[in-house]
C-alpha cells in the first residue's frame, strides 16, 4: 500500500514537472506511467450522484467510488512538483535550453512509440493513419498559431482554465502552452506569485468544470472508438515535437511575471544554422546525451508500468 502511494506520488511530481514546461504535457507522463486510464476513470466519476451515493451509504463510499486516495497523493505529487521544480525548470530553460529541450524532445519522441504500440491489431489501417495524421496536423497548427492578447476579465480566466485543463490531461498537449497562446501565462503567474486568491479561485473552477465535462467526453472516445482515439493522441504529440526543438531562435519576446523578457515567438533551425543564427554553440554531443536519456527514462517507466487496460 505505501509501495503503491509513493509511487502514485512521484507520478504526480513527474506529471507536475512536466505540466511547468510549455510545449510538454502531464497528460503524457500519466499515460507512458500506466495511470492514464485510472485517472481519467477517476475523474470521470466525479457526478451529481456523488450527492446521493453520500446520503445513502456515506463518504467512505464516495471516497472509494471516486479513488480518492489515488486523485489526492498525486494531485499533492504534481502541486509539490509545481512548487519545488518550477524556479529550476525555469532557470534551465533561460541557461540550459538546449539540453533540456532535447530531453524532452527524446521523452516525447519515445512517448509516441509507446502509445502507438497500445493500438490494437492491426495496428495501421486507413482510419487510424487518417486519425494520426488530424492529431499531427492539429497539434502543430496549435504550435504555429499567433497568440491572442486576452484582458484577464472573470470570463476569460474561467476559460482559460477550462481550456488548459483539458490540454493538460491530453497527451502531447500542454496547458501552459494554451495559456501562452491565449495570453493568459504571465496574469495567472503573476495572480500565483502575489497570491491572488480571487482570481485564482476563478481560474481553478474554470478549470474543475473543464476537467469534469472533458474526462467524461475523453473517456466515453476512449471506449467507444479506442483506436482511433489513440492513433489521434499518438498524432497529437508527434505534432508537438517542432515546439520543443533545441535548436531555435527567438523572433518575437514576452515579459513574464518577474518583468524577465522570455521567448514567445520561435523559429526552428538545424544545428549549423543555429550557431550562425544566434551565434552560441550547437551543444550537438549535449543535446544527444539529453535526447537517448528522455528516450531511456520513457523505456524506464514503460518497463516498471501497471498496464493500462
Amino acid at each position: 500500500m505505501i509501495k503503491n502511494l509513493i509511487s502514485t506520488y512521484l507520478k504526480g511530481m513527474a506529471m507536475g514537472a512536466a505540466d511547468v514546461v510549455p510545449g510538454v504535457s502531464g497528460g503524457t507522463i500519466a499515460f507512458i506511467t500506466g495511470i492514464y486510464t485510472q485517472l481519467l476513470e477517476s475523474i470521470r466519476r466525479i457526478t451529481p450522484r456523488l450527492f446521493t451515493l453520500w446520503r445513502q451509504e456515506g463518504f467512505k463510499a464516495v471516497w472509494q467510488h471516486v479513488n480518492g486516495t489515488f486523485l489526492c497523493v498525486l494531485l499533492a505529487g504534481i502541486l509539490t512538483s509545481i512548487a519545488s521544480l518550477a524556479k529550476g525548470i525555469s532557470w534551465m530553460l533561460t541557461h540550459h535550453p538546449i539540453p533540456l529541450w532535447s530531453f524532452f524532445f527524446g521523452l516525447i519522441i519515445a512517448s509516441a512509440f509507446h502509445m502507438a504500440k497500445q493500438l490494437p491489431t492491426p495496428k495501421f489501417t486507413v482510419k487510424t493513419l487518417i486519425a494520426g495524421a488530424l492529431g499531427v496536423g492539429f497539434a502543430y497548427w496549435i504550435t504555429v498559431a499567433s497568440p491572442l492578447h486576452l484582458t484577464a476579465s472573470p470570463a476569460t480566466v474561467f476559460l482559460s482554465g477550462a481550456i488548459a485543463i483539458c490540454a493538460m490531461i491530453l497527451p502531447g498537449i500542454s496547458g501552459s502552452f494554451i495559456l501562452l497562446l491565449l495570453g493568459m501565462y504571465s496574469p495567472i503567474l503573476s495572480a500565483v506569485h502575489q497570491a491572488q486568491f480571487g482570481l485564482l479561485g476563478l481560474f481553478a473552477v474554470g478549470a474543475v468544470t473543464g476537467l469534469l465535462t472533458f474526462s467524461h467526453l475523453l473517456s466515453w472516445l476512449l471506449r467507444r472508438y479506442y483506436a482511433l482515439t489513440l492513433a489521434f493522441l499518438t498524432g497529437l504529440m508527434l505534432g508537438t515535437l517542432g515546439k520543443i526543438w533545441p535548436w531555435k531562435h527567438t523572433l518575437t519576446w514576452r515579459t513574464n511575471s518577474s518583468g524577465e523578457q522570455v521567448p514567445l515567438v520561435q523559429d526552428n533551425l538545424f544545428p549549423g544554422a543555429y550557431e550562425a543564427v544566434v551565434g552560441h554553440p550547437a551543444q550537438v554531443g549535449l543535446a544527444v546525451i539529453a535526447m537517448i536519456a528522455g528516450f531511456v527514462l520513457v523505456l524506464l517507466l514503460e518497463r516498471f508500468a501497471p498496464s493500462q487496460d
